[in-house]
Formats: structure tokens, sequence, C-alpha cells
């Protein structure tokens, strides 16, 4: 993979939309849960990928907080497969020293996946290499809105000032370990945000590929980070200001 990434002006924090996995299975005439089973490679490579440039932070859009309005029997599958997953795949994080967190409300999560997932975040907590953050019953707008609440409950217990708000409290109360992600890429063709990361993408680049999830590969988080370090981020300047 070195042979074909240009190490230079790379992003700090990535965030991926996953999205294709319904339609790469109807497209072989299977449910959809094969889709999302067939979506773990690329997980895994993407992680991996990751992991062997030097990105600090991955976030993966795995499961939203509107996605419980699917189907029982798929939202049922997706959660046995997330227990699945984890177990396996915690000699792959361990390999390539990766450390899981999550953000998301996980209390709302089967009890088997909760323990699952504390499990492999424990005994990941020491890896300082790549931080893989998966986005479990999450969305933009609730995130922002509990943050809404621990403001106003800081203010009203006198711990803070309500002139002294500013962009920098709003981001302190939302996920503070995390840095705002510059480079967010969503598969499957679709061109919209879908509730993630509303706050941090602000000033994100963003790369739409019309590849479905369960397809994509090393090659093209390459193309995306290619593209990614072709673009100019002025954040609001003129593109001198920015290279002087």
């Amino acid at each position: 993979m070195k042979e074909n990434a240009e190490f230079y002006n790379l992003p700090t924090h990535i965030a991926v939309i996953m999205d294709g996995n319904g339609r790469w299975a109807k497209n072989r005439g299977a449910a959809r849960i094969f889709g999302h089973k067939n979506a773990i490679k690329a997980v895994r490579e993407i992680t991996e990928g990751c992991a062997e440039i030097g990105i600090k932070f991955l976030t993966l859009y795995a499961f939203s907080t509107e996605n419980w309005n699917r189907p029982r029997k798929e939202v049922n599958g997706l959660m046995e497969l997330l227990v699945f997953t984890l177990r396996n795949e915690l000699k792959t994080l361990t390999n390539n020293n990766v450390r899981l967190k999550t953000i998301g409300d996980i209390s709302l999560l089967p009890e088997a996946c909760q323990n699952e997932l504390l499990e492999v975040m424990d005994e990941t907590r020491h890896n300082d290499g790549l931080t893989l953050i998966l986005a479990l019953n999450y969305s933009g707008r609730w995130e922002l809105t509990e943050a809404v609440k621990k403001i106003a409950a800081s203010v009203r217990a006198g711990e803070l000032d309500i002139n002294a708000i500013d962009v920098n409290t709003v981001s302190e109360y939302l996920n503070e370990f995390i840095p705002d992600p510059e480079l967010l890429i969503r598969t499957s063709g679709e061109m919209r945000i879908s509730n993630f990361l509303l706050w941090q993408i602000a000033y994100t680049e963003l790369f739409f590929t019309p590849k479905l999830w369960p397809d994509f590969r090393k090659a093209d988080l390459i193309e995306a980070l290619n593209e990614y370090q072709k673009r100019d981020r002025r954040f609001g300047r003129i593109s001198e200001h920015v290279k002087t």
C-alpha cells in the first residue's frame, strides 16, 4: 500500500458513511443482511489501511438512531453481526495497534452488544495507533441535543457562565476526545450527510463514490486520499493567505 500512497498532507481524522449494503445484496438476489455480512471485509481493509498509513482517527457510521425503523429481522441480524464481528476482530485490532471507541447512546443496544463493545474497548484501551470510532445508535441531531442539555445543566449549576459560551464550548460538550474530521467519505453514490457529525463537518472535505460499501477496498481509500490532497482548504480565506 505504501507504494501507492503519498505520505504528505494526510487527514488526522477520516469519517465514513458506509452505504450500499442493501443494494449490494439486492443486486445478487439476496437478503439485505447478506450485504451487511459482506461489508465486514471493507471495514477490515479500511481500518488496516488507515492504520498502515498513519491516520489517527477513523469514524464509521455503523447504526443511526433512524435505523431502528428498519424491519425487525434486519435490525436483529445487524445486532447479532455486531457481536460476532467484535468478538472475531479483536485480534486484528490488537495486531494493528487499534483502539476501539464509540459515540452514540449504546445503552439502547442489546445487552450482548453492550457487553462485547465494553470488553473490546477495554482490551484495546492501551493501543496508541489508530482510534477506530463506531457511531452506534447515533445521530448528529441527537448528539447536539445532548450537548445542549449538558451546557444548560452546567449553567444552572453555576459551573458555566452563559456569556462565556462560544463555539469551543459546544465542541467541548460533544465528544472532546475526537478532532473534527478533515475528510468524509460516502459510498453508494448518495450525496447527503444523513444526520452524521453535523457540528464537526463544518469544514470537512466531502468525497462521494458510486462504489457500494461491500466493494470498497484500500485502493478506493487511496483514491479518496489523493483527491483530498488536491483540495485547497481555505476556511473562509483566499488561497494566497493559506499559502502564506
